[in-house]
């Protein structure tokens, strides 16, 4: 089967309806071996899934593993690229991304907060909310679910930013083998290696990958080993299980933030401090669970059981001067029940779920001697326990138009019991809850166009990262906010589109900032966040030199307007951390014979502050990028993928700060010029 459509035509950020999405024009994943007819019931496959996220009243987006293997597929960022709402870079490799949806946890530029993060429906989030990306291997997805705010209540999440679920390949979804090489500059190189397949009522897959670098910066090398792998189980017709294993042994140097000056006239460099202390992110994870789904005579219900272990050691240096070696054990369960009927002759769709989520974590800091431990400096255990109930009903008032409502309640638990008294006792317990309604509607205006509208409620109490390890603020406020949103999405002849205008209030907005040594975690208050998310694509050229070929522009645009509302020191300033706008772009030629190319370019046409006083500010950076690759009939493809071609030297996430002045060291720079080249190979 020749594979001519690596082209997307738009869907991969639209969350378009089944009818649209046929009318993309795009070819499925290269697969030599035809699936199986029956998928999978516990991990649907990316055409099900999408009828699934469709019918959010809300920003949604729904991104096939196939839009990201044309090209170097590396970190999450690479995935999230086209998802306007999404603002996710690096700070260098693939080391603890910044995810930030709709300006959450934008304070954050280490351990995400704000944003669920989820396995095959199934959190890697830590039970006290915070989280980061490393663990999340690009390789070995099968398509990525967006759910901005809100639109996660379907797995109990009500967050500013909402969830995003990775979602693994199946024996069902990718039978038989594959491999992939990918290798470029900076000394990178990254093998995968995958096997999937159906015997009866069973089926599996694992896929094994290994990647190096030496880092674009001075003392970034990395060595990532991730292990996926799951197995199926199907009882009749009617129920299957599915068990999950994850492992990973991380190895990842780390640089230190830069001034401005620092980072725009030499970006490769760092601190004498990060070799002194030998600063680095060593992560040891395994992580293990099971999922079952039942089907009933109108829906299904899921359960679903989860157990994680992380080993983390952590050298830092500078005005930190520690090495962090932690031990940690989440844990947790969930139920979910769906279920469509007809009341009074109208469709009423309805679903239940309640998660458990555990977590302890032996929190030790050492001085950093060189990189290895010194004296003890701090020792806490730090307990989570949250329980979620949600509930979630569509009731169609016209057979084209759902009104749904919502209901999320929340209790979250945490207890520090500090075992290193040498600068007192503070071990404390705290308890927040919450109630988040819902409610939405939707107007499916034709097969092919679709009209939202929400309003909803979310809570988020603060992780240990902010309540504290060496200093606790026991005194902090769960963020609280209240979203309205309206939107479209369609598709009308070669033209498709997304967009959704939403506005947010917060109140007790968590801030966390970081000077030198200085650490300040506060509720700031009144603040709001707005926005205008636009996607599409457009085909602009078809059979132009030849049948079959097209020329289509694809496009990401966000506008983010975050801002303090009245506070009594920074007044209405803007809320540092994330650009105003935010545009990701490409245009690609696809030929009926099965090669493509095509230039990219992300624009940040201004520079956007790195403190709440507003006094400084990053610079404005245009990267232009460009892909190419060719299908062969076999099973085979090569692809060449060019980053920051004119070797622009920008910042690509900064720290935050109350008051910067231009020797704040906070910034990280992004990558120079990058050269990739791959092949991938199915059979």
């Amino acid at each position: 089967m020749k594979m001519t459509g690596l082209l997307r035509a738009g869907t991969v950020a639209l969350g378009l309806t089944p009818a649209i999405a046929a009318a993309q024009t795009i070819t499925p994943p290269l697969n030599v071996t035809a699936s199986p007819d029956v998928p999978s019931m516990t991990v649907p496959d990316a055409a099900e899934a999408r009828q699934r996220i469709e019918k959010t009243p809300g920003g949604v987006a729904l991104v096939p593993a196939e839009d990201v293997r044309d090209g170097r597929a590396n970190t999450v960022k690479d995935i999230l690229d086209y998802v306007p709402g999404v603002f996710a870079q690096s700070k260098y490799g693939q080391e603890d991304s910044r995810l930030a949806i709709r300006g959450s946890g934008l304070s954050r530029n280490v351990h995400l907060r704000g944003t669920r993060i989820l396995r095959d429906g199934i959190p890697v989030t830590d039970a006290d909310g915070a989280g980061d990306t490393m663990e999340i291997d690009p390789l070995a997805v099968d398509y990525t679910e967006i759910y901005k705010g809100a639109n996660a209540l379907q797995y109990g999440a009500s967050l500013l930013g909402g969830a995003v679920n990775f979602v693994s390949p199946t024996g069902r979804s990718q039978p038989g083998f594959l491999l992939r090489q990918e290798l470029g500059s900076f000394g990178a190189l990254r093998s995968q290696f995958g096997a999937g397949g159906v015997h009866g009522d069973y089926d599996y897959h694992v896929t094994p990958t290994y990647s190096h670098s030496n880092g674009f910066r001075d003392h970034t090398g990395q060595y990532y080993r991730r292990l996926n792998g799951n197995f199926g189980y199907r009882f009749g017709g009617g129920a299957e299980t599915r068990f999950f294993l994850f492992a990973a042994d991380i190895d990842q140097k780390t640089p230190s933030a830069l001034t401005k000056a620092q980072a725009l006239s030499n970006p490769k460099q760092t601190a004498a401090s990060s070799f002194r202390g030998n600063t680095k992110r060593n992560i040891d994870a395994v992580r293990g669970a099971n999922k079952t789904t039942f089907l009933t005579d109108t829906g299904e219900i899921t359960v679903g059981a989860f157990l994680a272990s992380r080993k983390l050691f952590h050298p830092l240096y500078g005005g930190f001067n520690a090495v962090i070696d932690n031990d940690e054990i989440n844990g947790g369960g969930f139920a979910r029940w769906t279920d469509e009927q007809r009341i009074g002759g109208h469709r009423n769709e309805t679903t239940l779920g309640v998660n458990y989520f555990a977590g302890q974590m032996d929190a030790r800091q050492f001085a950093n001697i060189g990189g290895r431990r010194g004296n003890l400096i701090s020792d806490s255990d730090q307990i989570s326990r949250s329980w979620e109930i949600y509930g979630e009903n569509a009731f169609y008032i016209l057979p084209e138009v759902a009104v749904i409502a919502g209901l999320q309640g929340s209790l979250a638990y945490r207890e520090y019991e500090d075992h290193f008294l040498g600068n007192g006792d503070q071990s404390f317990r705290r308890h927040f809850d919450s109630i988040n309604p819902k409610l939405g509607i939707r107007w499916d205006v034709t097969p092919q166009h679709q009209l939202f509208a929400n309003l909803n409620w979310s809570s988020e109490p603060p992780p240990f990262f902010e309540l504290g390890t060496t200093t606790v603020q026991q005194d902090l406020k769960a963020q609280e906010s209240k979203t309205l949103e309206f939107g479209a999405r369609g598709r009308s002849g070669d033209l498709a589109w997304d967009a959704a205008l939403y506005r947010a209030w917060l109140d007790n907005e968590l801030q966390y900032q970081t000077i030198d040594s200085i650490t300040n975690v506060f509720n700031a208050g009144r603040t709001m966040h707005q926005g205008v998310e636009l996607g599409g694509a457009w085909t602009a050229l078809r059979d132009s030199l030849q049948p079959g070929d097209r020329t289509t522009l694809r496009a990401a645009y966000t506008f983010s307007d975050f801002r303090f509302d009245g506070d009594p020191v920074f007044g209405d300033n803007d809320i540092p951390g994330a650009p105003r706008h935010f545009l990701r772009a490409e245009l690609r030629y696809t030929h009926a014979d099965g090669w493509y190319f095509g230039p990219n370019v992300e624009w940040v046409p201004q520079g956007y502050y790195a403190d709440n006083a507003n006094t400084l500010k990053t610079e404005a950076y245009a990267l232009l990028g460009a892909k190419a690759g060719y299908d062969f009939d076999n099973g085979l493809r090569i692809f060449l993928d060019g980053r920051n071609l004119l070797d622009k030297a920008y910042i690509s996430n900064t720290n935050v700060a109350a008051t910067a002045t231009p020797a704040s060291a906070l910034f990280n720079p992004g990558d120079g010029r990058a050269i990739y080249a791959g092949m991938e190979f199915r059979w």
